[in-house]
């Protein structure tokens, strides 16, 4: 593996890694790793997806008077590939070592990556410095999503289904609709991807279902 200069990375993640070998690996993708015998992100995104979910959860336990079902779904809300996602694009980080172009990488692959570099700074520096990180880095960002398709999973665990009904507009400018189904009703929704669309019926379906409780 050629050395990759990550002085601008680390400015940007503001934080600086003392274990060098460590950072490669927090940047380092799977298909990278396979192609060239080396260790890829991956069980580093196993260590930081459980790390961030604890670092989270203790900021809402900290931050606000949430009642437990409140906490749990601002929790998932926070912990998912959107909030990620975003977080790591507005470092203006990527992978370094990556084997097919970066434009192939999907939005999983994208929000592993902060998961990846929380853990690594969590082995790296410790809890407060992956606390830091976590707080400057992720909840600046949590609040612009409201992950609705995490609430209806966590309601009906294994029983949310999704089926595409239509799509229309042009190649440039797509317009999807979307059904889904849980817990014996159903609800539409449309938005400009699928997961726009999905994002709207689920939020059609929880207010549906919790107008059907009310009742």
């Amino acid at each position: 593996m050629q050395k990759a200069d990550f002085s601008e990375t680390e400015k940007k993640l503001g934080y600086v890694f003392r274990d060098k070998s460590l950072l490669e690996t927090c940047f380092t993708h799977a298909s990278y790793a396979k192609t060239h015998g080396t260790q890829s992100n991956e069980r580093l995104e196993f260590l930081g997806d459980a790390l961030i979910g604890f670092l989270v959860a203790e900021e809402l336990y900290r931050g606000s008077d949430d009642q437990e079902g409140d906490m749990t779904k601002r929790r998932i809300a926070i912990v998912s590939k959107r909030p990620l996602e975003e977080a790591v694009r507005a470092m203006g980080i990527g992978y370094v070592y990556f084997s097919g172009g970066e434009n192939n990488l999907g939005k999983k692959s994208i929000s592993s990556l902060f998961e990846a570099v929380a853990a690594g700074i969590y082995l790296d520096g410790g809890m407060e410095c992956a606390r830091t990180f976590v707080r400057e880095k992720l909840l600046p960002y949590a609040g612009n999503f409201d992950d609705f398709k995490s609430r209806l999973n966590e309601l009906y665990p294994h029983a949310v289904q999704y089926g595409e009904c239509s799509r229309s507009g042009q190649d440039h400018a797509p317009c999807f609709t979307v059904r889904v189904t849980a817990s014996g009703k159903s609800a539409q929704g449309s938005g400009a991807s699928k997961e726009q669309a999905e994002q709207s019926a689920a939020k059609a379906l929880l207010e549906l279902l919790d107008t059907k409780r009310g009742e």
